[in-house]
C-alpha cells in the first residue's frame, strides 16, 4: 500500500515535470529574461509617448543597443560613449536616486529631458555609424547618415570658433580633422535636438495641449527658433586632437557663424523630431525672412 502510493506520486511528479518543460512548448530563447538596459529602453519610449515627445528615431534602434549605467557625475548630467554604446546617467536621473532604473520621464524636468534627449541622439548617430558600412540601414536612416557625412566635409571641416566663449564676436577660423569635424557636427545636432525638446515641453506645459495641433503654440515654437538662430545659439563644440591645444582648453566652441544651418535643421525636424511638413515649412519661411543671419557656408546637397 505504502509503496503503491509512492509510485503514484512519482508518476504524477514526472508528468508535471514533462508538462512544464515540453508540454508548454516554451523554448529556452523565449524564457530568456529581458536585459535591464532593454527594459529601461522600453520605459523611455513609453514615457516619451506619454509626453508627446519624438520616439521614431528611438524605435529605429534595437532595445539592447544602449547600455545604461549610473554614476555620480560632477560635470555633466549624462555622458555617451560612442563605440561602447554606453550611456552614463547621473544618479539623480535614476529611480529614487538608487542608480538602478531610469526615472519615469514624466517625473523629469524639461532641462533633464533636454539633456537626456541630447544623449539619446548621440546614441542614434552611434547606431547609424555602426551600421553604415554594412548597407543594412533602411531608407530614412541611410539618407540621414549620408547627409551627415556630406555636412562633415563641406560645413564642419572649416569652421569659425570663439577662443573666449564669453566673447562670441571674437572669432578665429579652424580647419578640423575628420574626427574633430564629426564631433562638431554631432554636438551641434544634439544641441538642436535638446533645444527642440526643452522648448516643446515649455510651450505645451503652458498651452496644455499638443504643440503641433495648435497654431498659436506652433507659432511660438517657430518664433523661438528664429530668435535662437538670430542669436547664434544652436552651435556645438569639439575636443581638439592636438595635445598642446588641449592644455589650453578642453573644448573649442563654434562661433555663431558656424551654427546649425537651415538645411540641417530641416533634416532633423523631419527625420528625428518627426514634425509635420507644414510645420517645417513655417520654420523655413520664418528663418528665410530673418536678416543678418549667419547660417554657414551652403553645401551642394540634394533635398529630401
Amino acid at each position: 500500500m505504502h509503496s503503491s502510493l509512492i509510485q503514484r506520486w512519482f508518476t504524477l511528479l514526472v508528468g508535471l515535470t514533462l508538462f512544464c518543460t515540453v508540454g508548454t512548448g516554451v523554448s529556452p530563447a523565449e524564457e530568456r529574461p529581458v536585459s535591464g538596459s532593454a527594459r529601461m529602453w522600453g520605459e523611455i519610449i513609453s514615457g516619451a509617448r506619454t509626453l508627446r515627445l519624438p520616439v521614431r528615431f528611438l524605435k529605429a534602434m534595437p532595445p539592447d543597443f544602449v547600455q545604461f549605467e549610473f554614476d555620480d557625475l560632477r560635470t555633466y548630467a549624462a555622458e555617451y560613449h560612442p563605440g561602447e554604446h554606453r550611456m552614463v546617467l547621473n544618479r539623480t536621473l535614476s529611480f529614487h536616486a538608487a542608480g538602478r532604473d531610469v526615472r519615469p520621464l514624466t517625473t523629469m524636468t524639461p532641462k533633464e529631458l533636454e539633456v537626456l534627449y541630447h544623449e539619446l541622439f548621440h546614441a542614434y548617430i552611434d547606431y547609424l555609424e555602426s551600421k553604415e558600412a554594412g548597407g543594412a540601414l533602411p531608407g530614412p536612416e541611410r539618407e540621414l547618415i549620408t547627409f551627415a557625412r556630406e555636412m562633415q566635409v563641406c560645413r564642419y571641416r572649416e569652421v569659425a570658433i570663439t577662443p573666449v566663449v564669453q566673447r562670441s564676436h571674437e572669432t578665429e577660423v579652424r580647419y578640423l580633422s575628420d574626427p574633430e569635424a564629426w564631433e562638431a557636427l554631432n554636438e551641434t545636432w544634439a544641441v538642436f535636438v535638446g533645444w527642440a525638446i526643452w522648448n516643446q515641453l515649455e510651450i505645451e506645459k503652458r498651452g496644455g495641449r499638443s504643440m503641433t495641433g495648435s497654431l498659436p503654440l506652433s507659432e511660438e515654437w517657430v518664433a523661438r527658433f528664429r530668435r535662437a538662430i538670430e542669436g547664434g545659439e544652436i552651435r556645438g563644440y569639439y575636443v581638439p586632437q592636438d595635445p598642446d591645444e588641449r592644455r589650453v582648453t578642453q573644448k573649442r566652441f563654434l562661433a555663431p557663424g558656424s551654427q546649425l544651418s537651415l538645411e540641417e535643421s530641416r533634416r532633423l525636424m523631419k527625420q528625428v523630431l518627426g514634425l509635420p511638413e507644414k510645420f517645417i515649412g513655417a520654420v523655413e519661411k520664418a528663418v528665410d525672412q530673418t536678416k543678418n543671419i549667419s547660417v554657414g557656408r551652403p553645401c551642394p546637397v540634394a533635398t529630401s
